[in-house]
């Protein structure tokens, strides 16, 4: 399946613009399913109908789904605490009723996630658009699988698993209760199910598309999300840039600002590969006024995100491991060696990245940042490094 992950900065006709472009690939004949957490049914009223928990066809192949989060936080927790009763019970705990649970923050995030993997899975589509949250938000819900996946593996590693056995012998030894096994049973559950979130997200076929609309802001906002789109190795496709005036009538009130969104028009084509949709003149509702906005389709793939590695030791003496950061700053850049991992941080964005197999053998010997592009330059250590004869 396709996966089609829409973001952008607040306000811009996000949801518009994903809605529209579901709605011209349904119209084509592709199986499409439109996913969105929206709280308010933004969707909904752009489609000219109600969505809600339960996946809901809305026009000839075209389906929408969006998630209840606090239906699915209640469920989650209701789950653990019966896998949990004999602990609660130990220690006089009184569970929870579902009706008093109020979804804690984080839930509507990770209610996108196990929607985002359970509708990826699904052999009813070919085509997934979802409409994320503007991109602040967005960014940090991309980064959950990967670093709530490594917390978990460092909280409760699962080769500990195989010494469950041990346990009773090694909570006597010492003199503290060891981890009771729903805890690992839990941890296992939740890695699998962020395992799933974080191939979706990897997957060849899944690509992000930015949604904006022209103007200052607007460009600000875009810069610091592809920054983290690209520490993050995610995909980009394109730009859509968003509710575009028409260039006639410069001599009313629109010349101002038609001519502030032609200038950022021009500066956005020298960095992205930039698609336009005229502003309608209102907000778009229903399906006629979405058929009316000429969003581009939904592309089969985009270039995959490499981190290569050029060999330069017979040259320089180093191998350099290539990061592209398009949009950072000198000043913002941080890097930090720690054991087999590289903590890179770019701005607002940090990441902790497991050092290919090569260069764990090697010690950092610099960095520079160059058009875009972080380059850290590795040393054989000649204490892990194997000779040549």
């Amino acid at each position: 399946m396709r996966t089609l992950l829409l973001t952008g900065p607040g306000g811009t006709g996000r949801t518009t613009v994903a809605a529209a472009t579901a709605l011209h690939a349904a119209r084509e004949g592709t199986r499409t399913l439109l996913l969105t957490t929206d709280r308010t049914d933004t969707l909904g009223a752009a489609l000219g109908t109600s969505t809600g928990p339960d996946p809901k066809a809305v026009a000839p192949n075209l389906t929408a789904w969006r998630p209840d989060p606090a239906a699915d936080f209640r469920a989650g927790l209701t789950a653990l605490q019966d896998r949990a009763s004999v602990a609660l019970d130990l220690v006089g705990a009184t569970p929870l009723d579902p009706e008093e649970l109020t979804p804690l923050p984080g839930a509507e995030e990770l209610a996108l996630l196990r929607a985002l993997r359970d509708a990826a899975l699904s052999e009813s589509h070919d085509l997934l658009v979802v409409d994320l949250p503007p991109a602040p938000q967005a960014l940090a819900l991309l980064a959950l699988p990967e670093e709530l996946r490594r917390y978990l593996r460092r909280l409760l590693p699962p080769e500990r698993q195989a010494a469950r056995a041990l346990r009773p012998v090694l909570g006597r030894l010492a003199g503290v209760p060891m981890p009771a096994e729903w805890l690992y049973e839990s941890a296992a559950r939740w890695d699998l199910e962020l395992a799933g979130a974080e191939a979706v997200l990897a997957d060849r076929h899944t690509v992000v598309r930015l949604v904006a609309e022209p103007g200052p802001a607007g460009a600000d906002a875009l810069r610091t999300a592809r920054l983290g789109l690209a520490l993050r190795g995610l995909r980009t496709d394109l730009l859509v840039a968003n509710r575009v005036l028409p260039e006639t009538g410069h001599d009313t009130w629109l010349a101002g600002p038609v001519a502030q969104q032609r200038k950022t028009l021009e500066e956005w084509h020298e960095s992205y590969d930039v698609r336009t949709v005229a502003h309608l003149g209102r907000d778009p509702r229903g399906t006629d006024d979405l058929l009316a906005l000429a969003v581009p389709g939904a592309a089969a793939e985009a270039s995959p995100a490499e981190w290569p590695v050029t060999d330069r030791i017979a040259d320089d003496g180093v191998l350099v491991w290539h990061v592209p950061l398009p949009g950072a700053e000198r000043d913002q850049l941080d890097l930090v060696r720690r054991g087999d991992e590289l903590v890179v941080t770019a701005g607002p964005f940090r990441r902790i990245v497991p050092l290919p197999s090569a260069l764990r053998r090697c010690t950092v010997e610099g960095a520079a940042l160059r058009d875009g592009e972080l380059r850290v330059r590795f040393a054989p250590d000649p204490r892990l490094w194997p000779r040549t004869r």
